[in-house]
């Protein structure tokens, strides 16, 4: 072994600048790699955040090179020990030699093998924990999100970035840290053993090299922007996915299986054209690698040949030459896959570091309030938007104020701002103008989780998690007994169906709650706010499901029961507010109306025909009479 390092040392100046040009060479096509310039200039950023969540990986992810290194010096050195074992033994007729330098490959292949497996197991194990790191660290910036956070992203895109985009980065990284190593040192030091062999014949992989990279380079620049496009493509067919198995039952009852059929054919047709263009360009790869390994190898067979004519060449050392181009060969095949991996990996990995470093809109205070006093609401000349500072408000100078303890019914249609004004309490969104006081304090000054916990909403969407009925109930109160859930239940008139179940409270709630119908749901769903014996309690539309008998037993439980909680309404039916404490109403996201049900429909044009429409069977309210639409100055419609 020394005698090969000795000999590297003593070879002639020539040889030298030939390993410095080679080194040089290799740099630039690494750069090349790295900072190519179809590279948006946000992807240094991007990489950086990727690299900080290896975290508690790190030792991990810097044993696998070293340990892919010491695997490549030992095999670069046995087809060099396997030139001397020819020449100074089998030709030399010497058995001596030949059992040394037998022996000493034996001992070198051993000990590559333990470093491949040390690699391997290091190489897994950093891949396996970045991987673990990236989604567990965009499952908690998720929960941090604002609705408007959230808006920004569809659903199936999240579930894309969390499973598909993450698997291909973990794939790049693990053959980035091994195999990213393996490839070019093995290359490098084929090919500088070629050279300590005989610098003339080196020369051709340097033409093959730098053929290889700029072709490589040019097919990579082409894919990149395809790739990035692919991965759009698959948020259609996860969001045409989860959209008909969702709605099944609605896609089954109106004979849509054909319609459905015809639109996930034509998204996953579109993906399959996109993957098409961007193989067929990556396919190049395989023959321009060919080209170039063959094209040596003939190159070297010719001039090798001469080379032993005229002496300046042993058989042993050619052997080992070509022994080196099939090692080259390898690392060519291997620097493909690799150009193939990451270009994929390069759009995945934008798309990962788009949700971990989406920062939430509403945060936290520096000094947050923990306490809310009382359910007192006040609105202080307060416009809304979805998006800040577009100027568009689907609510516009909201001015009042609720006592605490007092029932609000809402009531409008549908686009009227009814579900955005509730939302602006619990400070699920944060006002664009004006402020919003619970308990006497802005809500921007409080603890989220104090505010939340105090402020319970109901939500139009229904939604129950897979597990038990008491599991479901208990996200209201992690600490409330059965006996409590019993209780809360009975409020919201769900103990009466839940008690005729086998299981009763232990019944299975499959995923999405789909053994359960719509009104079972909004109860439960009631039933789960009571537990958290909040200061304001918001029922967002959600009695719509149930029977108006129940629906009544459940305003005078709510109102028996909790006098001191602020209860708000929202509600499509008159029946459901007209018991309030007073009553807001909302026409294109202005009050036009707030005061107590007999004064409205006395001084109300809009509550009046709502109560017309609704008392005599003229129709939906949403659907305004002629003469009063005409009579009104249009406004803009909000979000609803």
């Amino acid at each position: 072994m020394f005698g090969v390092f000795d000999k590297m040392y003593r070879k002639s100046e020539n040889q030298v600048h030939s390993i410095d040009f080679m080194r040089r060479i290799w740099y630039i096509l690494m750069l090349i790699t790295i900072y190519r310039k179809h590279v948006n200039k946000g992807d240094d950023s991007v990489l950086k955040t990727l690299l900080s969540q290896i975290k508690e990986y790190k030792k991990d992810t810097i044993l696998t090179p070293i340990f892919t290194a010491l695997e490549v010096f030992m095999e670069v050195l046995i087809p060099f020990i396997i030139a001397s074992l020819i020449d100074k033994g089998i030709e030399a007729g010497s058995m001596q030699n030949v059992l040394f330098y037998g022996g000493l490959m034996l001992v070198m292949a051993m000990f590559s093998l333990l470093f491949g497996i040390l690699a391997g197991k290091y190489a897994a194990s950093a891949s396996s924990g970045f991987a673990y790191n990236l989604r567990n660290s965009m499952y908690e910036n998720i929960q941090t999100f604002s609705f408007s956070n959230i808006d920004k992203f569809s659903t199936a895109g999240l579930i894309t970035r969390m499973t598909t985009d993450v698997t291909n980065v973990q794939n790049a990284f693990q053959m980035i840290i091994r195999i990213a190593v393996r490839a070019p040192l093995m290359l490098v030091c084929s090919v500088i053993m070629c050279c300590v062999i005989s610098v003339e014949l080196s020369s051709v992989f340097l033409v093959a090299v730098v053929f290889l990279g700029v072709s490589l380079a040019f097919i990579t620049v082409k894919t990149y922007r395809i790739f990035d496009e692919v991965f759009r493509k698959y948020d259609d067919v996860n969001a045409s996915v989860q959209e008909n198995i969702t709605g099944i039952r609605v896609v089954k009852s109106f004979v849509r299986e054909e319609y459905e059929n015809t639109k996930f054919k034509k998204a996953a047709e579109n993906l399959y054209k996109m993957f098409v263009k961007a193989e067929s360009l990556l396919i190049l790869n395989n023959p321009v690698m060919m080209l170039a390994v063959y094209g040596c190898m003939l190159a070297l067979s010719w001039f090798g040949a001469q080379f032993i004519v005229a002496g300046e060449l042993t058989t042993g050392n050619l052997t080992s030459l070509f022994t080196y181009v099939m090692s080259v060969l390898m690392s060519l095949m291997m620097l493909s896959m690799i150009f193939v991996m990451t270009t994929m990996s390069m759009a995945s990995g934008k798309r990962i570091a788009e949700i971990l470093n989406e920062k939430a809109d509403i945060v936290n205070p520096a000094e947050p309030v923990m306490e809310v006093r009382d359910g007192s609401i006040v609105f202080d000349h307060v416009h809304f938007g979805y998006h800040q500072g577009a100027g568009k408000y689907v609510l516009h100078d909201l001015d009042f104020s609720i006592q605490s303890g007092e029932t609000i019914g809402i009531i409008g249609g549908t686009g009227s701002g009814k579900s955005s004004l509730v939302s602006l309490i619990s400070r699920l969104y944060d006002v664009s103008e004006g402020t919003v006081f619970v308990g006497g304090r802005d809500v921007r000054e409080y603890d989220l989780d104090v505010l939340r916990n105090e402020v319970a909403v109901v939500l139009q969407k229904n939604v129950l998690f897979s597990g038990t009925v008491l599991e479901n109930l208990r996200w209201g109160n992690e600490t409330a007994t059965e006996e409590q859930c019993r209780e809360a239940c009975r409020l919201a008139c769900a103990d009466e169906f839940i008690e005729r179940m086998p299981d009763g409270y232990n019944t299975r709630v499959e995923q999405g709650g789909t053994n359960f119908s719509g009104g079972q749901k909004q109860r439960l769903c009631i039933a789960r706010a009571l537990l958290k014996n909040p200061k304001v309690l918001i029922l967002d539309d959600s009695t719509s499901a149930v029977d108006t008998a129940t629906d009544s037993r459940i305003r005078k439980a709510l109102a028996d029961t909790i006098p001191g909680t602020t209860k708000i309404i929202i509600a499509q039916r008159i029946a459901s507010v007209e018991h309030a404490d007073r009553i807001l109403v909302l026409e294109h996201g202005r009050i036009s109306g707030f005061d107590t049900h007999e004064a409205l429909l006395e001084t109300n044009a809009v509550y009046q025909e709502i109560y017309e429409i609704q008392t005599k069977g003229g129709g939906d309210f949403d659907e305004p009479d002629v003469q009063h639409t005409a009579s009104q100055t249009p406004t803009e419609g909000g979000q609803h």
